[in-house]
């Protein structure tokens, strides 16, 4: 059985992209390797890294190929928050089943997305 522990965002815009999920996760980074190009957060059972790396310059080519989720029961007023905070709006929340989902774009435009907690 496998464990999925980590998402690791690579980019050119170190900076920018650190302090943006700052903004988002609502604490400094957890590790920090200026040095090395690196920043990261322990978020739940989870761990976000943004790392720098040469080739991934401008924005992400296909947005929506990967997406990974943050859970909240607040995700319309998480949505305010983070848009606040300077993301990119891709989908205004909405209901799905028993929750609601939003999507929202980083600075390099990747996307994530807000949920309700399932179960």
């Amino acid at each position: 059985m496998l464990n999925l522990t980590s998402v690791m965002i690579g980019t050119k815009q170190l900076k920018t992209l650190s302090a943006f999920y700052e903004k988002v996760i609502g604490k400094p980074a957890d590790m920090v390797d200026a040095e090395n190009g690196f920043f990261g957060w322990q978020i739940g059972n989870a761990f976000l890294g943004v790392l720098e790396h040469s080739e991934m310059g401008g924005n992400t080519k296909d947005a929506g190929r990967l997406i990974f989720n943050f859970e909240t029961p607040q995700v319309k007023e998480e949505f305010e928050r983070i848009k606040a905070a300077g993301a990119k709006v891709v989908k205004e929340p909405y209901e799905m089943g028993q929750g609601w989902i939003a999507t929202l774009a980083d600075p390099d435009g990747n996307y994530f997305q807000l949920m309700t907690p399932m179960g």
